[in-house]
């Protein structure tokens, strides 16, 4: 039939199909910038690793100088290379325990020696379980096993906390002396420790704490293995 108009022809919005005004779109809000802040675990332990190996290097460069030592010279003396030497001095490298303790035979120096200027910048020190730099003192000779967890210098006071393991490969060896005071606690095991003309059963949760210039140790393992904390604390110019 004429005159019949198609269906939708009317429909909105057909005015903009023939050039009317299109229907104006809700405006978007603007999104408000999402501030984060992100920090790189990795990239702070990165940092923190750089500064101790150029700590370490620092020290045995002083060390080696203050004895009139050439680079070759001490390389030599701790069966290094004089390019390892120079890469550890230069802090480009992160030394093994066995390279420490070769270092400072030959430098006549502990090896905690060679943390105290890093140690002196920092106020914590954290060592994961298990992970304390195996020393030697004294005792080791001994079979006992020495942990150090840390090793700071403060003005005339120098502190050194240990995690000591004793086995049945262990030794009794209640002759130690050394400058200040010593606390122990006790964690595991059971032993019986002298101080002086006196003895202590100490079980796990026991403390001790005693003048340290008195002979001192375990005077007898009863139950193994034994472990405790000790923190020494000595004089800075003392030797603990």
């Amino acid at each position: 039939m004429k005159g019949k108009r198609r269906a939708g022809s009317g429909a909105p919005g057909s005015e903009a199909r023939k050039g009317g005004p299109a229907p104006k779109k809700p405006a978007k809000r603007p999104e408000s910038p999402i501030v984060q802040e992100f920090q790189d675990p990795h990239g702070l332990i990165d940092k923190r690793h750089g500064r101790l190996e150029e700590a370490i290097g620092r020290e045995v460069r002083d060390f080696r100088r203050k004895l009139n030592m050439t680079v070759a010279e001490l390389a030599k003396m701790a069966e290094l290379s004089a390019g390892m030497l120079s890469k550890i001095e230069n802090g480009m490298t992160s030394p093994s325990l066995a390279t420490l303790r070769a270092l400072s035979v030959a430098l006549h120096v502990p090896v905690t020696a060679f943390f105290r200027r890093f140690e002196e910048e920092r106020d914590a020190t954290f060592v994961k379980a298990g992970q304390g730099l195996q020393i030697e003192r004294r005792g080791t000779r001994a079979g006992h096993q020495y942990q150090l967890l840390g090793h700071t210098l403060r003005k005339s006071i120098s502190v050194e906390p240990y995690m000591i393991t004793l086995t049945a490969d262990s030794d009794v060896f209640p002759l130690f002396q050394h400058d200040g005071v010593e606390f122990i606690f006790m964690l595991e095991g059971e032993v019986s420790y002298r101080h002086g003309d006196r003895t202590y059963t100490l079980l796990p949760g026991d403390s001790l704490f005693f003048d340290a210039d008195v002979p001192h140790g375990p005077d007898e393992l009863r139950k193994l293995p034994i472990r405790f904390l000790s923190i020494i604390c000595y004089p800075r110019d003392a030797e603990g």
